[in-house]
């Protein structure tokens, strides 16, 4: 997905996880995955490069999709959908 269309995705979950290292973001995301039911949409917000490997491995792993990431101002935005 484009950066347009990452802005464009109403999320039903944000997961703020901005000044923590790794593992931290991916904690916080495997944490919070409980609170979505499947098809609906979580944004992570990292300050962490390592996020941007993290949680796409993850998701594979895990049978989520991930859509996508991009970055403004040293904040990572990434989105997934639950399977």
């Amino acid at each position: 997905m484009t950066t347009e269309e990452l802005k464009a995705i109403k999320e039903n979950l944000l997961v703020d996880s901005r000044g923590t290292a790794c593992p931290g973001p991916l904690l916080a995301v495997k944490q919070a995955i409980g609170e979505l039911e499947s098809g609906q949409i979580m944004q992570i917000l990292s300050s962490d490069a390592g996020t941007k490997r993290d949680i796409p491995r993850w998701c594979n792993k895990q049978g989520h999709e991930y859509l996508g990431d991009f970055e403004e101002a040293g904040v990572h935005t990434l989105y997934l959908k639950k399977a």
